[in-house]
């Protein structure tokens, strides 16, 4: 037989839109297409380049505004350059060339930065790091590790036994290449390009420039114009195909850079309103109708929705010049309850007194009941819900099913009633379309499918409904559309009617219905439905079994569009006979009702006791007595559940159905009151028929008041066959109704038979505490089993430490016009900042517990969390949901943690000042607590509990003893006040019970012992017969705290004249006193303590130095009696009674020797570098004084770097630093990783390590240089146009020196350190002369403005100039102080980040000296902490003044060097 071949391809089933009637209408009235109509999508975003989206069907462009409302893609522009000759430079330090053709009248340019991964969608960066990692990374690392390793197998080969040091050390060389390559595949991180971005106005609109060139070149770089005015965009570059667009805030401080965070919004788009002028099948469903995309998905955060974005977006709908139609918002979660809440009571504004139709999918959580998401489900009925419904050309075309099926709902789509009764569902229409995507996808349309996709259709309908409505000059409401669609719906009479609501849509009988009902009283008002106690907006009984009549309090208020500005004459005729109708014979109502502005109350009694098991839906419907034929004016929604219960006499509490027929979504539902003492479920399930396979989607949910309907629910999906048999456990809480669904997947095509059966077990506790400390002494439990025999392994297991973060920093500031609901309701956010410290790599978890799972139904309208690390660099960040953030990795070291909080009053905001915030830490080891059996052998940690049999009925107490070493886990653990251990606690041996019946049991740890304070001075060297001697005197203890008083300083002296001095002071009255020697030792090599790596430009004061440091550290070595310590630490233990004293005293002891020993090392170190270039140098001391002490590599690492640096052995050398670097996180030490990377040909990694460079040393010392050259005192800075000019030619003339520096290769690195860039600038700084430098090993709050005023003051005892200068070094930035007279002037070239105003511009700041510490305390927390997140613990302080040559110094306060110069 010949094939049949069918060339007809069902096109009108990729984007359905016959079964609603869409093709009919726009067939009868083809210019009631949406024309005219705005729709308003909140959504991820759409692309304007996506196919569809460029016009509409009268020519008018499609997508008119783009805004992202979440702030993902906002740069700080705040920053005001100039481009005198036709550059500026960048926020990044790149020269930036002005094209030529730019037009900017004020020659004002605002600059900022953005991360290019910062804007990508999930989807899109992982393409493009997998592309990137390929093309810069992959091979050449691939290449390098294996000629790493193969020239470790050849020396292995080659030397089997390794005979000399030289060959051990080779060995160690090669295999640390190795090592390094394997662990730095191990740690690869691609953070994506940084571009500079450039906006200004060009005298008619803004412009923004993103230089994607990465070199400057803004020619090649996006240019686009405001997209509501130009309608620009263009992908950020080829390879992404990205389409980005720009708005501009704040007279140009914001730039707002326009992207997509998934392609979800785009197709919801093409649903509602695609037009495709040739291909007129492929339209959406009102091609005619313009769209504004309000981006409310965040894409850090996973694309979910956020409350500030939400608000935003809804702020933009009430301030748009036009009026804006129709809201879709296919977006949403699951509330715990709707009648409150911030976001939802702006949701109420936006319909009742804008006139917006607001449409929101129901949400993808079915088939069980009760599973709307919010929206739709807010306190009033005025949201349209839509569910999803699959038709049978969708079937065939889009899912390509192998036969047609009736129409139906899709399995997953959420089912109505919400919670409190109101009806869920309002229509339901297709949830599928194979439509339009972004073109970042790289593909033309894809399939989607969901409630998402439904919402978008009847948003459409609508749009072309309005559009028609308009045309023939109909009056409508939002009311009035939705009581329209209601009442014109297909009601199909087999599908669920928990899933379709009033039924399939039907948009011309809903034409119809508002042209003819137009002008009826009832138009522009909706009714608000309160039924019973809690003001619910309808009945729904599901509490209990159902054993008697109940009356329910009704109320109906009628409530008028913008009842503010509606004229009083109409809310006075107001006046509806209402008859009320009811199909249920169960439900007993009045049948009439006289309606009038005002509450009118009344009853409805449901008697339900005779109902059959199962769930029973009607309505109570209030029809016009004029004109029954318009449909319910209002309905009140009547759900009861009658539960099925379990016999008493079954011998086991299980339920058994056995060949149960299921076609394709047949749904069985079986509501369950829950036993009391069950505490968990489990589902058997198995086919009966051999050789047939089925998906099934097994669904159980119980409802707890004001809570959502996730919090007991688990929806699954299984394949279930006859070889094997499905058991699928879950959570339950007894005396509750249990909903238990069991659906076979709607496209599974084919019948099947099923044997299912539920079990309910149970292990209850019925008392005890699941909070302990060990304070409490044995904590008893007792514990339950009423319904079968059950065994019993009571485990508790602590999983993590939960740390209680107590705000270090509060603000609350008024936000900009973005966030201000109209006319002008101010909104204001509070920051707060928490820190915290990891002492190694963990998983944490951040929680705002007191805001946690709450967004719609929060009474803060948005919170966003923030954690940074010292490098200011994002980690990670959330907003409602801890559970969607929960293990976030994050490694050692100290973090800052901001949180953002919103709302329009104040007062609110002011109480959560003082917000707690617990961080939890996943424990590297779980601690399991002991349980016993009785309370003596939990007394004295006898014999543990293993096993127990409860029988039904009986009760088993259970023991649980404290944490017997809690000081030895506290070491570990970042303790507070109120820390706490966290876990879970399971009672069952069963597994399948101990997966879902877990309780969370918490354990609060007790505050460490802490240590004494000894009498003596902690620097005393005492002997073991210390505690023989006499207790020293009061003049004893001063001349020891003089002493130490003395040691302190010369640790702070330079090498030189007065260090000796005092150093041979102290050594010859206290010889045998260790830390007088190590202060020298610190005060020798302070001028080495800048230089974190060693060096070869070894000069002749160095050499004299190590000299000395070798003599000093000798006294040390001979001072202490080492065979003495090393008995000392050979014992195994030490039973003195003061052996915590002797203890201390051996560390002191040991840590001094290896210090000295690195000291000396380093320094012989040094002298083989100078003497090897004289061709002489001994390697033996150096390395045998290596070998002694490298078991202590963290306190040696700076002694096995020059070894590593003397032998070239750049592999063991690499390998060092990078270890030294996560200690020390410096410039200087990624430079020297840059250039080892380099040496060794790994070109790879040097680019990956390499950075741009501000210059701000240089950037800084040309200030001084040219304050220095001019003679500007700065008495008051914002009244010193020369000092701004000052630093603008500072700045592009440093960037432009360092350029030329790095392209000349005078050094080997982009960074400079003071002396560099002294010696590198050349005639540019030749005024400046360095006087004195010094490092710190502190933190910088702790003596920054002490350490600035000693200096001080020994400078003004003789001063050499009316200026000095201080460069502050530290986190790799440098900063300016200039002293003059009595005023001090600060100077940051930095950008500076805060949560809300993320890269702000540099900063320059003024004070007089005697407020010199407030300057100092306001850098460090403000910028250091604040802007910076960093936490420094090392700085450096150099000073210097301007000298000329030709100035005899005759005045010591001599400014232009010439002082005596012949006339």
């Amino acid at each position: 037989m010949a094939e049949v071949i069918d060339c007809n391809f069902p096109v009108w089933g990729l984007l359905p839109k016959k079964e609603t009637g869409v093709t009919q209408f726009l067939t009868k009235y083809p210019e009631y297409d949406g024309r005219g109509v705005i729709i308003a999508i909140f959504d991820s975003g759409i692309d304007p380049g996506a196919p569809g989206m460029q016009e509409t069907s009268d020519g008018k462009p499609k997508i008119i505004e783009r805004y992202d409302c979440s702030g993902a893609g906002d740069v700080d522009t705040s920053k005001i350059v100039q481009a005198p000759d036709g550059y500026i430079i960048g926020i990044t330090g790149r020269k930036l060339k002005i094209p030529s053709n730019w037009v900017n009248p004020s020659g004002q340019y605002h600059i900022g930065i953005k991360n290019l991964y910062s804007l990508y969608p999930g989807k899109l960066r992982e393409r493009v790091l997998v592309e990137r990692k390929k093309r810069l990374w992959d091979n050449n690392h691939k290449s390098a590790l294996a000629e790493a390793s193969r020239q470790l197998q050849e020396f292995e080969a080659k030397n089997p036994q390794l005979t000399t040091l030289k060959e051990r050390l080779e060995k160690e060389e090669l295999e640390a290449r190795v090592e390094i390559l394997n662990n730095i595949e191990k740690k690869y991180s691609d953070v994506g390009p940084t571009y500079d971005c450039v906006v200004f106005h060009d005298g008619e609109v803004w412009r923004a420039c993103i230089d994607t060139s990465e070199e400057g070149n803004l020619e090649a770089g996006v240019f686009l114009g405001e997209y509501t005015i130009t309608r620009q965009y263009a992908p950020l570059i080829p390879e992404d195909q990205l389409n980005i667009s720009i708005n501009i805030h704040d007279d140009g401080n914001t730039l707002e850079i326009v992207s997509l965070c998934s392609s979800h919004g785009t197709h919801v788009a093409s649903i509602a309103a695609a037009y495709f002028p040739d291909n007129p099948e492929l339209n959406g469903v009102a091609p005619g109708a313009q769209i504004i995309s309000l981006s409310v998905g965040d894409g850090r955060i996973g694309t979910m929705e956020t409350g500030t974005a939400v608000v935003r977006a809804m702020i933009h709908v009430m301030k748009y010049k036009e009026k804006i139609h129709v809201i879709n918002m296919s977006y949403g979660e699951h509330a715990h309850w709707s009648n409150t809440g911030r976001i939802g009571e702006l949701m109420n504004e936006v319909i009742d007194k804008y006139g917006v139709t607001w449409v929101a999918s129901a949400g993808n959580l079915g088939p069980a009941l009760c599973t709307i998401g919010t929206p739709p489900d807010i306190s009033s009925n005025s949201v349209i819900s839509v569910g999803a419904y699959v038709s049978p050309d969708m079937m065939v075309a889009e899912y390509s099913l192998r036969e047609k099926m009736p129409g139906m709902s899709y399995t997953w789509s959420s089912r109505g009633p919400m919670i409190d009764g109101g009806a869920g569902i309002t229509v339901c229409a297709p949830g599928g379309a194979i439509t339009s995507v972004p073109n970042f996808t790289l593909r033309k349309s894809q399939l989607m499918n969901g409630t998402s996709m439904a919402a978008p259709h009847v948003t459409g309908a609508i749009a072309i409904l309005i559009s028609g409505l308009v045309a023939k000059g109909c009056s409508y409401s939002p009311y009035s559309i939705k009581r329209a669609l209601e009442n014109t719906a297909h009601y199909i009479q087999n599908l669920d009617p928990f899933a379709q609501g009033s039924g399939l849509l039907q948009v011309e009988r809903a034409f119809d219905n508002l042209i003819t009902y137009c002008d009826v009283p009832e138009r522009d008002v909706r009714f608000t439905i309160n039924c019973g106690p809690n003001n619910a907006k309808g009945i729904h009984m599901r509490s209990s079994i159902i054993d008697r009549p109940k009356d329910y309090a009704i109320t109906v208020e009628p409530v008028f569009l913008n009842s503010e500005n509606t004229d009083p004459t109409l809310k006075i005729a107001f006046n509806l006979k209402l008859t009320l109708v009811c199909d249920a014979s169960w439900v007993h109502f009045p049948t009439h009702l006289d309606l009038m502005n005002m509450v009118r109350a009344f009853a409805i009694k449901v008697d339900g006791f005779n109902l059959p098991e199962g769930v029973h839906t009607t309505s109570v419907r209030a029809y016009d007595v004029t004109d029954v034929a318009k449909g319910p004016v209002f309905q009140i929604p009547v759900t009861v559940v009658q539960p099925q219960t379990l016999p008493k006499t079954a011998i086991l509490p299980d339920l058994t159905y056995t060949n149960i027929l299921f076609k394709p979504n047949t749904i069985y539902r079986h509501f369950i009151l829950v036993p009391e003492d069950a505490t968990w479920a489990v589902i058997r399930l198995k086919s009966t028929e051999k050789d047939k396979t089925g998906r099934f989607v097994i669904h159980s949910v119980q409802l707890k008041p004001r809570l959502s309907c996730k919090t007991l629910e688990v929806n699954k999906l299984f394949t279930v066959t006859s070889q094997s048999e499905i058991v699928h456990p879950f959570a339950v809480q007894g005396g509750l109704i249990l909903e238990l669904v069991i659906a076979k997947y709607w496209a599974n095509i084919g019948d099947m038979l099923v044997d299912y059966v539920i079990e309910f077990h149970g292990v209850r506790m019925i008392s005890g505490n699941l909070t302990m400390q060990s304070g409490d002494g044995i904590n008893r439990l007792e514990v339950r089993s009423s319904l079968r025999n059950e065994e019993v392994v009571p485990s508790i297991c602590l999983k993590s430490s939960v740390q209680i973060l107590k705000p270090t920093d509060s603000r609350i500031a008024p936000l900009r016009e973005r966030d201000i609901i109209p006319p002008s309701r101010q909104i204001y956010e509070l920051q707060l900042t928490y820190t915290f410290h990891c002492a190694k790599a963990t998983e944490i978890t951040p929680n705002a517990a007191l805001l946690s799972d709450l967004l719609y139904e929060s009474e803060y309208e948005s919170q966003m969390w923030m954690i940074y690390d010292t490098n200011k660099q994002l980690i990670c960040c959330g907003d409602a949901y801890p559970s969607k953030y929960s293990n976030q990795k994050i490694e050692k070291g100290d973090y800052t943690l901001k949180i953002h909080i919103r709302h329009e009053k104040k007062d609110l905001l002011d109480r959560l000042t003082e917000m707690p915030f617990l961080l939890s830490h996943k424990l590297s080891n779980p601690i399991n607590l002991d349980v016993y059996a009785s309370q003596s052998q939990a007394i004295i940690g006898g014999k543990k509990m293993i096993a127990a049999s409860v029988p039904p009925g009986h009760i088993l107490p259970l023991y649980i003893a404290p944490i017997s070493n809690e000081n030895k886990v506290s070491r570990g653990i970042t303790l507070g006040s109120g820390s706490y251990l966290q876990g879970t606690l399971t009672f069952c041996k069963d597994d399948n019970g101990k997966k879902v019946d877990c309780h969370t049991f918490k354990y609060i740890l007790s505050e460490p012992n802490k240590k004494s304070s000894s009498s003596s001075s902690s620097s005393s060297s005492s002997s073991y017969s210390s505690s023989n001697k006499e207790k020293p005197t009061k003049w004893d203890e001063y001349n020891e705290a003089l002493r130490d008083f003395k040691c302190s300083w010369l640790t702070k002296l330079e090498p030189g004249e007065y260090a000796n001095l005092l150093y041979g002071e102290l050594k010859n009255l206290f010889s045998d006193h260790l830390p007088v020697h190590t202060a020298m030792l610190i005060s020798l090599d302070s001028p080495e303590a800048r230089r974190h790596v060693p060096h070869d430009d070894i000069s002749e004061e160095s050499v004299s130095l190590a000299n000395q440091i070798i003599s000093v550290a000798d006294a040390v070595i001979t001072n202490i009696d080492q065979d003495k310590l090393l008995a000392y630490y050979g014992l195994k233990s030490d039973q003195r009674d003061d052996a915590t004293k002797i203890r201390a005293t051996m560390e002191k002891q040991k840590f001094s020797l290896i210090k000295a020993l690195v000291k000396k090392g380093c320094a012989l170190s040094r002298l083989y570098v100078h003497s090897a270039k004289k061709g002489e140098g001994d390697r033996q001391s150096y390395e045998h004084l290596l070998d002694s002490v490298t078991h202590h590599w963290q306190e040696v690492i700076s002694l096995s770097l020059w070894h590593a640096h003397i032998n070239n052995h750049y592999g063991r050398y690499l390998k060092l630093l990078l270890r030294y670097y996560e200690e020390h996180p410096l410039k200087e030490v990624d430079e020297k990783c840059i250039e080892l990377a380099n040496i060794l040909g790994w070109e790879h990694l040097s680019r990956h390590i390499n950075t741009i460079s501000e210059a701000c040393t240089l950037i800084c010392l040309l200030v001084a240089q040219r304050i220095s050259q001019t003679g500007l005192l700065i008495y008051n800075i914002e009244k010193s146009p020369q000092f701004i000019a000052i630093i603008a030619e500072a700045m592009i003339e440093g960037n432009n020196i360092h350029a030329w520096i790095v392209k000349k290769g005078l050094v080997s690195h982009p960074y400079l350190s003071t002396e560099e860039a002294l010696k590198l600038g050349g005639r540019n700084l030749n005024l400046l002369r360095e006087w004195t430098f010094q490092v710190f090993y502190e933190r910088i709050q702790n003596g920054l403005y002490q350490h600035i005023n000693d200096f001080l003051h020994k400078w003004y005892l003789a001063p050499r100039s009316k200026n000095l200068f201080m460069l502050l070094i530290t986190c790799g930035r440098t900063v300016l102080f200039i002293f003059q007279e009595n005023m001090v002037t600060f100077f940051d070239s930095h950008s500076h980040s805060t949560i809300v105003n993320p890269n702000r511009g540099l900063v320059i700041a003024q004070t007089t000296i005697d407020k010199l510490e407030h300057l100092c305390n306001w850098y460090t927390e403000d910028i250091l902490n604040e802007c910076y997140n960093t936490e420094a613990n090392q700085y450096e302080l150099a000073f210097l003044y301007p000298f000329n040559s030709q100035c005899c110094g005759c005045n010591p306060l001599c400014n232009c060097g010439s002082h005596c110069r012949e006339q």
